[in-house]
């Protein structure tokens, strides 16, 4: 194995342990909710505190992979995450069970930054599209199977034991790490944090294609995940059990690998305009259906589930091949770092808003109706934008240099 592709793997099993922990706990809510007597807006933060440790920290990463070393910063975030995920598994009430969620993410916020600028960086530019459809299917197999088998674990025994799962995940990439990366070198000079790191990220940040791919974040595979959380209510409230309203993420993954495989295949010849478009209509069209649902038994949710998986990997897919496409290797730390921030926020926005409009409207019928258009209208904002990109721009981007492998 390539020493890029080890770097690459290690970097995946870190995207996964962030994706297991953004999803496997949402269908255990109503029973953290009960057990530990938490209102709705407080089962939001379950997953806003996590995210929120996630994003706080990630503005460091640029200077502390630089102080520490890429190696040993890596290891140092996956020894904590193991350490946070035994303290969540163990909360004796919401607020202790909050607290160690936000450590946790601390611990997790700089897997994602700091492995995503090595893999990237070993990668050329003609080559990423192949990388980012790896990191997809992980973003695809991760949904799909975590909250079934979370919610088998919670049918069947405790939510504590979807936290203790957590050490294990966290302890193979920490193994790995210390077996397969090089030694870091230590730097001629000890690097000083300034005002000047967060002043290049924010100038990464004004890149037409990257700040285009953010928006993209914010109101898609963001807006999903409050959609999730409100969806997850709604059918336990109509019936459905933990391991039913898990396993909706099946039809959501099969119809996300169809997305992803087309944006694979497609991408780098027609650009990522059409993909875009088609994503979000899908992805709106079967928020819309989530409130016509009645019956949770039914074939509704399943082609309800299968279009967002459809409109929200067709649009996440393209926006990850757009963010780093025109990004030059020396800027690829700041563009990781604020790349994540906005997903991690986006995801924090998405949760926060629908589950507060929830708790607003209140948990009836005609509550969940008006989260679900409001998020549907939320996922179909960047059209306007996404019109006017330029796809001959992008396809010259596609293009391999001089020199560089096709």
């Amino acid at each position: 194995m390539s020493y890029r592709a080890k770097v690459a793997l290690v970097y995946l099993l870190g995207f996964s342990l962030d994706l297991v922990n953004m999803f496997v706990a949402n269908v255990a809510y109503p029973e953290i909710g009960h057990e530990l007597r938490a209102t709705v807006t407080q089962l939001a933060w379950v997953g806003n505190a996590y995210m929120l440790g996630l994003t706080a920290i990630i503005p460091l990463s640029v200077w502390l992979a630089a102080v520490l070393g890429e190696r040993r910063l890596i290891a140092a975030s996956l020894a904590l995450f193991a350490l946070a995920s035994v303290g969540v598994a163990q909360a004796g009430s919401i607020e202790t069970l909050i607290g160690w969620r936000l450590v946790q993410g601390l611990g997790g916020g700089l897997l994602i930054p700091v492995g995503q600028a090595m893999a990237y960086r070993n990668y050329p530019v003609s080559e990423r599209a192949g990388l980012t459809s790896r990191m997809m299917l992980v973003a695809l197999l991760i949904p799909a199977l975590s909250p079934a088998l979370g919610g088998l674990i919670v049918d069947h025994a405790s939510w504590r034991w979807i936290f203790y799962a957590n050490v294990p995940l966290a302890l193979l990439p920490l193994l790995l790490t210390g077996l397969w990366f090089k030694p870091d070198v230590r730097p001629a000079q000890r690097p000083v944090f300034s005002h000047r790191g967060l002043w290049s990220a924010a100038q990464v940040a004004r890149i037409p294609l990257l700040r285009l791919a953010m928006l993209v974040y914010l109101c898609v595979p963001g807006v999903f995940i409050g959609t999730q959380l409100v969806a997850i209510l709604y059918l336990r409230g109509l019936g459905a059990s933990a391991a039913q309203t898990g396993a909706l993420m099946l039809p959501w993954a099969l119809a996300s690998g169809v997305a992803i495989v087309f944006g694979k295949r497609y991408f780098n010849r027609i650009g990522p305009k059409p993909l875009l478009l088609a994503g979000m209509l899908a992805q709106a069209l079967g928020i819309l259906l989530l409130a016509l649902i009645v019956d949770p038994h039914g074939a509704l949710p399943i082609i309800a589930y299968g279009l967002m998986g459809l409109g929200g990997s067709l649009c996440s897919s393209s926006a990850y091949n757009c963010a780093f496409l025109d990004i030059d290797p020396p800027r690829m730390g700041q563009a990781s770092a604020v790349w994540n921030i906005n997903r991690q926020l986006s995801f924090c926005f998405g949760a926060a808003l629908l589950m507060g409009l929830l708790d607003l409207f209140g948990s009836n019928p005609a509550g969940f109706r008006e989260c679900f258009l409001i998020a549907a209208a939320l996922t179909l904002l960047p059209l306007l934008v996404v019109f006017r990109l330029d796809t001959p721009a992008v396809l010259a981007l596609l293009t391999p240099k001089q020199g560089e492998p096709a």
